[in-house]
């Protein structure tokens, strides 16, 4: 297969299109999103926005313990994650010139709202990823919830070393990169990537994350939350 050539790949660059906002939607609430006769339709989460794949494919995703279709997961591609990345690094000036207490205080009120749905995030990790129920409920959804709850708390307390000489002060100064690109397996879909958002995001750098594929659908109703919080 022929590789692009740079004049190629600027080309594309520059006549990327734009996703198809899908308006004033928000995903179903309680039990309708762990209605086993539903299959939910997933979108792109971009910039507090749901977007259709760039693509307009979808994939199905299985049940592992019943074999059925629980969701049709958006097929996304290159334009997709650009898109993203670009709506990523938009953000992140805003968001890492914010005071601490700010972010502190918006990572404990999603703390407080998954918190709130805790049996029904542990029910739809259960159907997505095939794990007992009693396991969501008792390690992947608490620990999600004390992830963020500890990077609230994390950031307001953080300190740095210095090293003093004789004729200077040495110190270590932290600052936010920007865009984090995350991406976290199948078998602890939410726990893990808590684990990776709250850290990042606490530090006033921004993310485009990638769920695994075959258990995205935690993450995906982590979306709601964050747009509840109102960050």
């Amino acid at each position: 297969m022929a590789s692009e050539s740079k004049d190629d790949v600027k080309q594309n660059r520059d006549i990327m299109p734009s996703p198809t906002l899908v308006q004033n939607y928000r995903i179903p609430k309680d039990s309708k999103i762990n209605d086993a006769t539903q299959v939910i339709t997933t979108y792109n989460f971009i910039g507090n926005e749901y977007y259709i794949p760039s693509s307009g494919a979808y994939f199905d995703n299985y049940n592992p313990a019943t074999n059925k279709v629980i969701s049709r997961v958006a097929r996304s591609n290159i334009w997709d994650m650009n898109y993203a990345i670009s709506a990523a690094k938009k953000a992140f000036k805003p968001w890492s010139r914010l005071p601490r207490r700010k972010r502190s205080e918006f990572l404990n009120r999603l703390s407080t709202l998954i918190q709130k749905r805790l049996l029904e995030f542990a029910t739809l990790e259960s159907r997505d990823n095939g794990k007992p129920l009693s396991l969501a409920k008792m390690i992947d959804i608490p620990r999600t919830v004390t992830n963020f709850a500890f990077f609230a708390s994390q950031i307001q307390h953080d300190y740095t070393a210095t090293h003093q000489t004789h004729d200077a002060l040495n110190y270590s100064h932290r600052s936010a990169l920007g865009v984090c690109g995350l991406i976290t397996p199948w078998n602890l879909p939410l726990y893990l990537l808590s684990w990776k958002i709250a850290p990042a995001i606490a530090c006033g750098n921004t993310v485009v994350c990638k769920p695994s594929e075959l258990t995205p659908m935690t993450a995906y109703l982590l979306t709601d939350c964050i747009i509840e919080a109102g960050v």
